[in-house]
């Protein structure tokens, strides 16, 4: 590894996060570097009284660790466990640190101080599209936040994929690509993570040379930082994604074409990107060249690099050595540019192609030497691949929790996206690592958080952060109520009832399902309603309706794949109990910004899985002729999309505005503002382009409960398609599926081009406007049946 920052720079780093975080208490405490060795061998972190603490104005916790990461993880271990504190990001309610206690009165652990060890070496964090899904327009204020945030949670090996396109432009620079061939290559700034992994290109360009330059200035300070507390940041590799030039200035490389990725048509403006083969001697040469490059723009390296040439791309042949001596060339790639290079390979494509079958995954894992390549079992709290695969076969991995939603065909990582649902499985996550780390022969050598959208779910975050210093399974029932208390800064016996209940339903999704919210609010359906399964005909014998019991598995079928009917899991009478608890414990909470989101999210969920029902009954009473039923569904339908956005502005973590807004303020100038808009509002809603009454297959997938999304998008494209529906039934004629198309793609695109303004704070009251909706829509009706 590189040589760690010294003792004293990652120290000030971590005085740094204080004063940032905790400024009335920075004076409080004290920090320290300690070796393995003190630590017992391990990685640590020690936490005990100081020795001055009894002298008036001096320090009263000395907190030490092996790196700085650590001594911030101690921090945060102290705060939530002496002092009933709690840490998220900002948009999920931010810190509850009103339970500290004055300067001078912070409570003493033990005389013998407390200890607390690493199991295991790794805690990693993110995945290769959250650069942007959610990072796309962050400016360093914001990374500052997100860093500190990595280094409380104990993150030691995050992503650092950020600016990796003006390396990229310097590289083919020699392989005489020129600027106006990278403007083809590259996407636009909201479609970046999708240019870099070969499924599209061009698509919201060219890049602007500003923002090229830019984003390497960004990632020079994101890595600097990292590198101050300690962490080991994870550069990219190349994996054999190629402008289209490069055939023709090396017309006897290997290189393929790869198949359409979703674009109407099969646009080559957009789609059928170049991937150059790995057993080519100019792939080694790329390869060697992008790590080099690295190298001197950044001044070190912690030889960690992420590279997924498979995923998605089956290779041409299934032979074991063919397949073995793809894995060679490609770490050649890595090892010719730093000889002590590690290759990090995400371990989705052996759950989802099956393709890897036992001897092709032997060969991939075992082409690479023994300790240079490290896999992340991708999806573990769901379909833990080092059950089925002995291990890895021996080579180490990470149990990741994927804290996602699956919006799309789910043999594809690349149709994960962050959409706003509240969803976990909290016991496979307090479990799956510690019976992964301690099974026979485990090659386990990390946990981690593979998070394409974050700034949501903030309860499974804690928890899941929390598992790489736990030794021991961790007792869910327990951990919730004490999290109730911290997250809100009061123990109130109804909120730890509402949360033992989220516990139990949200929180417990045990179905075997990938979560995919595709409620129909924020993923309307493009099909003809005689065709739509609804609540009488696709039930189960023995279903009771919303509202009523449910078993978890009590989902609505799958009939068409024009339809995705939405994913549920959980008894919602059970939920709305928990909302009603919820509200009624307003009064005493009202000053808490932790509360507020999480009212206002549940709320949201609730009222989310009836607008469903409210859609499925509009579509029964179309398909029984019943013209006053449908309009009278609709026209409700249509309501509660409103009153939803009016709740959803209650909270800044549910606003459109600051998105856009953040898009515009990296702007040089007037046409990258239009142009950084447009991305920001595609990227959320329709990507490529669509013919007039053809809409694109990739619609929705990056859907947001966004207050101003819903009110002037959501909600007028129901409206369209509730138009028509009514139309039909006045008129006698069939469904107009053409013209609702026609309508709906053209409010897509107006919306797209569109530049008004949204709300950067939010408004009104989230207590007031909860509990007005509970009474409107929940309290009086038994069932939404």
């Amino acid at each position: 590894m590189t040589k760690r920052a010294s003792p004293s720079v990652q120290i000030a780093a971590a005085y740094g996060v204080l004063l940032r975080l905790l400024p009335s208490h920075s004076s409080s405490f004290e920090f320290g570097i300690v070796s393995k060795e003190q630590c017992g061998g391990d990685s640590c972190f020690m936490i005990s009284n100081h020795p001055s603490s009894n002298k008036n104005g001096a320090p009263e916790i000395l907190i030490t660790g092996v790196t700085g990461v650590e001594i911030l993880a101690g921090l945060h271990w102290y705060l939530k466990y002496w002092c009933g504190s709690h840490i998220s990001w900002d948009k999920t309610g931010g810190a509850q640190l009103l339970s500290l206690p004055d300067l001078g009165s912070l409570p003493h652990v033990q005389d013998a101080g407390i200890l607390i060890q690493r199991p295991i070496p790794w805690n990693y964090y993110q995945n290769a599209v959250t650069s942007s899904y959610t990072f796309a327009w962050w400016d360093w204020k914001r990374w500052e936040k997100e860093i500190d945030w990595m280094a409380l949670q104990g993150i030691n090996l995050p992503l650092a994929f950020t600016g990796q396109e003006a390396i990229w432009q310097k590289v083919f620079q020699k392989f005489n690509i020129s600027h106006l061939d990278l403007n083809d290559f590259f996407g636009g700034p909201a479609f970046l993570a999708w240019s870099r992994m070969g499924n599209l290109h061009r698509w919201g360009g060219p890049l602007p040379q500003s923002w090229l330059d830019q984003q390497l200035l960004m990632q020079k300070k994101i890595l600097a930082r990292m590198y101050e507390l300690g962490m080991t940041p994870v550069l990219p590799a190349f994996f054999g994604n190629v402008p289209a030039a490069l055939k023709y200035i090396f017309p006897s490389a290997k290189i393929a074409r790869l198949g359409n990725w979703f674009t109407v048509g099969g646009n080559p403006r957009w789609c059928c990107t170049y991937l150059l083969d790995a057993t080519d001697p100019l792939f080694i040469e790329i390869g060697k060249a992008f790590i080099q490059k690295q190298l001197k723009e950044y001044g070190r390296t912690s030889h960690i690099y992420n590279c997924d040439t498979f995923d998605e791309n089956t290779p041409p042949v299934d032979d074991p050595e063919y397949i073995s001596s793809l894995g060679a060339a490609i770490f050649k790639g890595m090892q010719s540019g730093d000889s002590d290079a590690v290759w990090l390979m995400q371990g989705w494509l052996f759950s989802y192609d099956p393709f890897w079958r036992p001897p092709q995954m032997k060969a991939l894992l075992h082409s690479v030497p023994v300790g240079r390549l490290v896999v992340l079992d991708l999806f573990a709290e769901v379909k833990p691949i080092w059950i089925t695969s002995e291990q890895f076969y021996g080579v180490p991995y990470i149990w990741k929790v994927t804290v996602l939603f699956l919006i799309a065909n789910r043999r594809m990582l690349h149709n994960f996206a962050g959409n706003v649902e509240m969803y976990g499985i909290l016991d496979a996550a307090a479990s799956g690592p510690v019976e992964a780390r301690t099974s026979e022969n485990s090659t386990m050598v990390g946990v981690g958080m593979s998070m394409e959208g974050i700034e949501q779910n903030p309860v499974v975050y804690d928890l899941m952060s929390e598992m790489a210093f736990q030794h021991r399974k961790v007792d869910v029932k327990v951990w919730i109520t004490l999290y109730s208390t911290r997250r809100y800064g009061k123990s109130i016996p109804e909120m730890q009832d509402a949360w033992n209940i989220l516990y139990r339903t949200v929180y417990n999704c045990t179905d075997g399902s990938y979560d995919k919210n595709r409620d129909v609010i924020v993923a309307f359906p493009d099909i003809d309603p005689s065709f739509i399964p609804t609540l009488k005909l696709s039930m189960p014998r023995g279903f009771q309706p919303y509202g009523k019991a449910v078993s978890r598995r009590a989902v609505l079928k799958e009939i068409t794949n024009s339809f995705e009917q939405p994913h549920l899991w959980y008894s919602t009478s059970e939920v709305i109990h928990a909302l009603e608890l919820f509200t009624t414990s307003g009064d005493q909470l009202s000053g808490s910004n932790t509360y507020r989101y999480d009212l206002v999210d549940l709320t949201r969920q609730v009222l989310a899985k009836y607008a469903n029902q409210l859609f499925l009954k509009a579509i029964e009473a179309y398909q029984l002729n019943d013209v006053h039923g449908a309009a009278g569904h609709s026209q409700k339908f249509l309501e509660l999309v409103e009153d939803i956005d009016t709740l959803l502005a209650c909270h800044y973590g549910f606003l459109l505005g600051p998105w856009l807004e953040s898009a515009k303020q990296l702007a040089q100038d007037e046409e990258q503002e239009i142009q950084f808009e447009w991305n920001a509002r595609t990227q959320i809603t329709m990507w490529f382009d669509n013919t007039e009454d053809e809409a694109s297959l990739l619609r929705d997938y990056g859907n947001k409960y966004w207050s101003g999304l819903l009110r002037d998008y959501y909600g007028p494209r129901a409206a369209i398609y509730f138009k028509y529906l009514l139309k039909s039934l006045e008129t006698g004629n069939e469904f107009s599926l053409k013209e609702w198309r026609k309508e709906w793609i053209k409010l897509t695109n107006d919306w797209q081009n569109s530049r008004n303004a949204y709300p950067l704070k939010s408004s009104g009251n989230a207590i007031e406007t909860s509990r007005r909706l509970y009474n409107k829509y929940l309290q009086k009706q038994e069932s939404f049946s």
